[in-house]
């Protein structure tokens, strides 16, 4: 799942086109299951308004096609291309443990195992080898405005810790 801006909404799909003639739309779905877009079915835009309802949908190799209420053909659906959709965030599943919503991550406090602030997560990004936090270090530090990327594994960040707002990171060694 990909993260917002807006802290009670979630990013959860992104409207990718039309699919067929029949006014079906496809959408790329940020959710681990792309079928949960029909359980959630009122999909809201970043602002809060609605978005697109969900009337019914199906896994495809791209994600999600579906029908919404909203749309009725292929150029209404092309139309929306890009439309970014979002859940309030009470609408989503408690994250099992050692499980963690991505959007939560943002912004906590990086520190060593020793306890020494390496910097502030300031996105999480996936190129396609799994997820990466871009860390901003703070401010004065060595390494100075550049941010750089942890590796979101066990090994690299073997605790988060939410209720306290930081994460112990183990940056990788650097290869010369």
């Amino acid at each position: 799942m990909r993260m917002s801006e807006t802290s009670d909404l979630i990013l959860v799909a992104r409207v990718a086109g039309a699919f067929g003639v029949k006014g079906e739309v496809r959408l790329t779905a940020y959710t681990a299951d792309p079928l949960a877009l029909i359980d959630y079915k009122t999909l809201l835009r970043k602002d809060g308004s609605a978005g697109l309802t969900v009337l019914s949908g199906r896994p495809d190799k791209r994600g999600f096609v579906g029908r919404v209420a909203e749309v009725e053909t292929r150029e209404q659906a092309e139309a929306m291309r890009g439309l970014e959709l979002y859940v309030p965030r009470e609408a989503l599943p408690e994250p099992d443990e050692d499980e963690f919503y991505l959007t939560d991550l943002i912004g906590l406090t990086v520190v060593s195992a020793e306890g020494e602030p390496m910097g502030r997560v300031k996105s999480v990004q996936d190129f396609g080898a799994g997820d990466l936090l871009e860390i901003q270090p703070p401010p004065g530090s060595e390494k100075g405005a550049a941010t750089w990327y942890l590796p979101f594994t066990k090994e690299a960040v073997p605790e988060v810790r939410l209720a306290e707002g930081k994460l112990i990171g183990v940056p990788p060694e650097e290869i010369e």
